[in-house]
């Protein structure tokens, strides 16, 4: 049988597959089942800054990170207080076998390194950053929105000892060299690529509205072409996330340099029995390959050190092939 163990934000997984947070990491139940068969680790439901009680409610219009609308839609009153997300993380990591990653979703700077704290101290294995931010106004330039990540990171890093990893989108003006100070920063992994929510417009009502769907396998492209980009220009743990929906897609993202790949709507889709069977196509594509552990083919199909040349002629000349074709 092929070994499927890989290492991850320093945490030995027995495979690949990791549930990423969503509404079907946040019950025990959920969690057993997906441990049930075979997930590799599991990233609980992420708890959120808002979900603090306030005074005033919080308006879905409004541009908060696309897991507070739980999918299909604003369910604010489900969400964890503190003591309640902490209860749960020891309560996963006294049932679950696998590792238990908690994930947090703040606004407020200070909050960020109050809640780590606590999370490490309820027994969470490590602690995956979920940082929100965009450049809504023209005065707010492209450093300081990456300072506010870094930041955060070596903020976190200096209350946990637990690993830590930070999952972004993928709107920044040089990705290699932000990830490259996030790792100065001590991050131990970076998660590629998070969803965000689109801005819709009711044509009746005159209104925005937000617009979240399921990933389509045809995403996961972009998250593989900066995995292989990145692979051999930082040490710390890549994360692929975004439209995995077979073995395929985690072969591919291997072979790019991924320690992990992240699955949330394939799970809501198909429901959790669907890793049981990735697994299996996975094992049994290597067998047909004769390979022997995913180590081996780790990174395999990732780019050379000199990623930037290599990488830009590369895309070219695939572009330009393309483009010869249709024409």
């Amino acid at each position: 049988m092929p070994d499927l163990s890989m290492k991850y934000l320093n945490l030995e997984l027995k495979n690949p597959l990791i549930a990423a947070s969503s509404g079907i990491t946040k019950t025990l139940p959920s969690l057993k089942r997906l441990e049930d068969n075979g997930i590799g680790a599991v990233v609980l439901k992420s708890f959120f800054e808002e979900s603090i009680p306030r005074q005033a409610e919080l308006d879905p219009a409004e541009n908060y990170h696309p897991e507070i609308y739980e999918y299909f839609g604003y369910e604010h009153d489900k969400y964890f207080g503190l003591g309640e997300y902490c209860e749960m993380v020891s309560k996963a990591k006294a049932t679950l076998k696998v590792p238990v990653i908690a994930s947090i979703n703040c606004v407020t700077a200070d909050w960020w390194f109050k809640f780590s704290e606590q999370i490490q101290a309820a027994g969470a294995d490590a602690i995956e950053l979920n940082v929100f931010n965009y450049a809504s106004s023209r005065n707010f330039a492209s450093p300081n929105i990456e300072k506010i990540y870094t930041d955060i990171v070596k903020g976190v890093k200096s209350c946990v000892s637990i690993p830590v990893s930070i999952k972004i989108g993928q709107n920044f003006s040089s990705i290699p060299n932000f990830i490259s100070n996030l790792e100065k920063s001590g991050v131990n992994g970076v998660v590629l690529f998070n969803r965000f929510t689109d801005l819709d417009m009711d044509l009746n009502t005159f209104q925005f509205k937000t617009s979240f769907e399921f990933s389509e396998r045809h995403e996961f492209f972009v998250p593989l072409r900066w995995i292989a980009i990145l692979y051999r220009q930082v040490k710390c743990s890549l994360g692929a996330s975004t439209g995995v929906k077979s073995f395929e897609e985690v072969a591919k993202f291997i072979l790019a340099g991924a320690s992990g790949v992240q699955v949330a709507s394939v799970l809501y889709q198909e429901g959790p029995d669907v890793v049981a069977t990735i697994l299996k196509e996975l094992e049994e594509w290597m067998n047909n390959h004769g390979i022997k552990d995913l180590n081996s083919m780790k990174g395999k199909l990732s780019f050379s050190k000199d990623a930037e040349g290599v990488a830009n002629y590369y895309m070219r000349s695939q572009f330009m092939d393309k483009i010869l074709e249709i024409e």
